[in-house]
């Protein structure tokens, strides 16, 4: 009996300093995020830099454990081609049959607005990214909805701080994107106390090639109209100013001004030197620890620096990182707590989660195209950050 007693003891005592030793056992099961975003399909470039923004924001939050309290994260990526009953159908599927604890997505503001329904549904956080339409955090908003992405109306704010008075004609593209960016850009010249009047709207087919047509009709609206006379250009996808820039602006006395784009779309302004716009991320702007390691690690593994969108990836994991780091069960509703009024550390800087819509507040920058460029990535000048603090958000949601 005495030989039977003395291994059983021992086992005990095994057993429980095993078990008072953190981390000895399995934290548990994996953590499950999933990334949906729009990999094929006519947004298929800012797709796959919200994906290498994401994995190489989990990594470098990680310390390349891609861990967090000592549970591992799977992380499952899904392509919706942009295409929202697509979109709508993986999300429920990696919420029901693959149990993820939160998502990220997506790259069309259409897939987008889709998914929100889906994740009061299952009572699942979504973070939006990169989707920019209003509604997302306005009328169509839900509890589980937080964005990282940037919306319409910040854009719009941040062109708006950049036109004190004259005159403003708008091209954009006819669908939820071009039509909320649009309406976004009239009420944020009111609500930044501009005096600039907007004289004409044009809408124009996503798959235009000919801008022949609406250009005319722009300038025939600004022509003669009080200076500065402004022309606007609200694009997702190859940008058409150099389409327009062909057809000769300046006999007009009318200024071309792009919203930021991708870097492969930015580097054929070259001929445009002294073009002002606003941008939500160029890499040689922001000054952090973070951004550094992005450019840094980025420009070695892509011998390119990164993109706007790689930035909103790695805002997006951030995001996640924080929100599951107080969270360690990943409970959705514990989740939500947590994340409303969240700070987090991003590329651009500190963005915090605004309580009443989970709008994630963030700076964005003036900028204009350089004249010298010392390489193919040297594209723009800082004209200046713009802080939250000038772009008064409206809250549009009915909580």
């Amino acid at each position: 009996m005495k030989h039977l007693i003395k291994p059983l003891a021992m086992s005990i005592v095994a057993a429980f300093a095993v078990s008072a030793v953190p981390g000895a056992l399995a934290a548990g099961p994996d953590l499950k995020i999933a990334l949906i975003a729009g990999k094929t399909g006519a947004l298929e470039a800012y797709a796959k830099e919200t994906e290498t923004g994401f994995m190489m924001g989990l990594e470098y939050l990680t310390g390349g454990k891609m861990e967090i309290n000592g549970r591992k994260l799977k992380v499952i990526v899904k392509d919706d081609q942009s295409k929202p009953d697509l979109g709508r159908t993986l999300l429920a599927e990696a919420y029901g049959d693959d149990k993820a604890d939160i998502a990220v997505g997506t790259t069309s503001s259409g897939s987008a607005l889709a998914m929100l329904p889906v994740a009061k549904e299952y009572k699942k956080v979504l973070i939006i990214e990169p989707a920019v339409a209003d509604a997302i955090t306005g009328d169509k908003w839900n509890k589980y909805i937080f964005r990282t992405a940037r919306s319409s109306m910040q854009d719009a704010m941040a062109a708006a701080s950049t036109l004190k008075q004259g005159s403003v004609g708008f091209l954009t593209q006819d669908y939820a994107f071009g039509r909320d960016a649009i309406k976004a850009g009239k009420e944020a010249l009111t609500a930044t106390g501009s005096k600039a009047k907007v004289v004409h709207e044009e809408y124009a087919p996503m798959t235009t090639t000919d801008f022949t047509a609406s250009t005319q009709r722009l300038f025939d609206a600004l022509k003669d109209k009080p200076q500065p006379r402004v022309l606007q250009i609200v694009w997702a996808g190859p940008n058409p100013m150099n389409k327009l820039a062909d057809m000769k602006p300046e006999r007009y006395g009318i200024h071309l001004a792009p919203g930021g784009n991708i870097l492969p779309v930015m580097k054929t302004w070259k001929n445009y030197a002294g073009t002002e716009g606003t941008i939500y991320y160029y890499y040689a702007f922001p000054k952090n620890k973070m951004n550094d390691w992005l450019v840094a690690e980025h420009q070695k593994r892509f011998k390119a620096p990164p993109d706007m969108f790689t930035a909103g990836g790695f805002a997006a994991a951030s995001a996640v990182f924080t929100a599951l780091s107080k969270v360690p069960s990943g409970n959705s509703e514990q989740l939500v707590a947590a994340m409303e009024g969240m700070s987090f550390d991003t590329p651009k800087g500190k963005m915090s989660f605004r309580k009443e819509d989970h709008q994630a507040l963030q700076s964005m920058y003036h900028f204009r195209i350089k004249k010298n460029q010392a390489n193919e990535w040297d594209l723009l000048e800082l004209v200046r950050e713009i802080p939250v603090a000038e772009m008064p958000l409206p809250v549009k949601n009915k909580r």
